[in-house]
């Protein structure tokens, strides 16, 4: 589950728009999980979703290059919610 603390701290970085938004689908989220709806189940509906909705924005060769840095970013810590940055 995600905590509302542990989303404010993520995102602190990130602007108030996306701040609010990543509440509403930690609310979503966290109310699926109390239904039952299993995380790895609501993980790939959510990237589905998030991908489709980059692809229709900005279409496939820029959601590619994007989704491309994602490795990188992953193994640097950018969506580890339990690190300690120093």
């Amino acid at each position: 589950m995600f905590s509302l603390q542990e989303v404010r701290r993520v995102m602190h970085a990130e602007n108030e728009e996306r701040q609010i938004a990543l509440e509403y689908v930690a609310d979503a989220w966290n109310a699926a999980e109390t239904d039952g709806v299993d995380s790895e189940a609501l993980s790939h509906a959510s990237l589905f979703a998030a991908l489709a909705t980059l692809v229709r924005l900005y279409g496939e060769e820029t959601t590619s290059k994007l989704i491309a840095e994602l490795p990188g970013r992953i193994e640097l810590g950018e969506y580890s919610l339990d690190r300690i940055v120093q």
